[in-house]
């Protein structure tokens, strides 16, 4: 008997290059009627699929991906009965020493994230996905993003300098024979990062290389004295 194992050919493409636009918007059930709302899930869960053969056809060269995602809460109510992926979990807050520093845990039962070379594909996907989503949850949050000059972030440095190459994220970003009922899923984990962009253009380059720990032209990263 063979045992399937993780193809990062065939996951869930959430681990890769971050494309020119994305989304991501974040859905609370309104747990009104769970007949209901299941019966919206599993019709979702089915035409979302449609959607993206379909948007793949009629802009073939945009490199839609799409992610759907489901909170630990949101999986007991929705799926009592079916098994639950090993990880899952309820994120709880994380108190720094400041409060500023604090990474508070918010709610939100459905996780979208969809990313394109072309913002239309993105806004397509996204309206397409509501018809079938608005009338059994509320948006916590939408929030969209773009693709910086030369990959920097907005803070003016080149972002992911240190995230592994795709070769090597897989293996941590991707379910394996760990967790057979669920192979070459993922999960997702939803961070906002807030900048006080006057504060920060306000300071001098050579403090915010220091802070950042690298040359804000070249990338290269500073000696640890110097961070």
């Amino acid at each position: 008997m063979s045992v399937e194992v993780m193809n990062p050919d065939v996951a869930q493409d959430v681990w890769k290059d971050i494309g020119q636009h994305v989304d991501f918007v974040v859905l609370q059930l309104k747990r009104t009627n769970l007949a209901q709302e299941q019966a919206a899930i599993q019709e979702f869960a089915d035409r979302s699929q449609a959607i993206i053969r379909s948007m793949n056809i009629r802009a073939e060269d945009a490199g839609l991906k799409v992610a759907i995602g489901f909170s630990n809460a949101a999986w007991d109510y929705l799926f009592p009965t079916a098994p639950k992926p090993k990880e899952l979990e309820t994120f709880t807050t994380i108190a720094g020493d400041e409060a500023e520093y604090t990474m508070p845990a918010t709610a939100g039962d459905i996780f979208l994230h969809i990313r394109a070379a072309n913002e239309a594909v993105v806004y397509e996907v996204v309206t397409q996905f509501m018809r079938f989503l608005k009338d059994v949850t509320t948006v916590l949050d939408e929030t969209k993003g773009f693709r910086y000059f030369e990959g920097r972030a907005i803070i003016g440095f080149i972002d992911g300098t240190e995230a592994p190459a795709i070769a090597d994220a897989a293996e941590y970003a991707i379910i394996g024979v760990e967790d057979p009922e669920y192979i070459n899923g993922s999960y997702a984990f939803a961070q906002k990062w807030i900048h006080d962009m006057n504060f920060w253009q306000a300071m001098k380059t050579e403090e915010q290389e220091k802070a950042v720990g690298r040359e804000k032209f070249t990338d290269l990263e500073l000696a640890d004295d110097d961070k």
